[in-house]
């Protein structure tokens, strides 16, 4: 299956697909499973009301993230295959992950194995608010309990709050909240910018882990472990499985 930016000939419509059952509900829309007539290709449609992108201004940052993840071509990324549009709707037709959504498998397990932690092959979705940048910036946005101390304290930010999130994803995955989380947004605030940290005696987390951890939660972003110290961590070293295949 190509996409339209690949194949400008092909005009897709509503009627190329079958429909089959919803895979998730949004702010702006819905998820379904949906299969091309023609190919019988499994994918993903994602459905967004017109009427929502015009209510919540959010145009631009619809176009940024279809330009992004079409242009992307990685085995962790979530391809975008094209997209078509009718006089209510914008349709996305996105490549189909049969694992599900990783939180949904998160909030009924309670807590990752440090194996399933380290391992599994994901794919990363859902660009809109991502940039394609060498300069730092200024914005801030996000999920509250990712936003790095920069970010909270409103100062420029690059690359490094990405390896800021790997820490909170590693203690989210690991202890099943995140590391952060306070009973309003000034308390969260708060502790990302003190980065007030605490490990809890339950589950029993290994020393390597909690090391990786305060590698990267650190407020000084040019301190924080790089990607390649990242891989080269014992923890990782000893638990990852980049073959391995995180199923439910």
């Amino acid at each position: 299956m190509k996409s339209q930016t690949q194949s400008p000939k092909k005009q897709w419509s509503l009627q190329d697909f079958e429909i089959g059952k919803p895979l998730g509900k949004g702010k702006f829309g819905r998820v379904y499973l949906a299969r091309e007539a023609k190919s019988k290709y499994i994918v993903a449609l994602k459905v967004i009301f017109k009427e929502q992108i015009e209510k919540y201004k959010i145009q631009h940052q619809l176009k940024r993230e279809m330009e992004i993840q079409t242009s992307l071509r990685h085995p962790n990324i979530l391809r975008l295959y094209g997209w078509f549009h009718d006089s209510e709707r914008i349709f996305l037709i996105l490549e189909y992950a049969h694992g599900g959504e990783l939180y949904k498998e998160l909030r009924k397990r309670g807590f990752l194995s440090e194996n399933k932690a380290a391992t599994g092959r994901l794919k990363i979705a859902d660009f809109g608010w991502s940039v394609q940048s060498r300069a730092k910036r200024r914005t801030m946005c996000g999920t509250l309990d990712y936003l790095a101390p920069e970010m909270v304290e409103n100062k420029a930010h690059d690359y490094a709050v990405d390896n800021w999130t790997l820490g909170i994803l590693c203690y989210e995955f690991l202890y099943g909240v995140p590391p952060f989380e306070a009973e309003s947004q000034t308390d969260t605030f708060r502790r990302i910018m003190n980065v007030d940290l605490s490990f809890p005696s339950t589950p029993c987390v290994s020393t390597e882990a909690k090391d990786l951890i305060l590698r990267l939660l650190v407020k000084d972003s040019s301190k924080r472990l790089s990607l390649q110290k990242i891989m080269e961590h014992p923890w990782i070293v000893k638990n990852a499985d980049p073959t391995s295949i995180c199923n439910k």
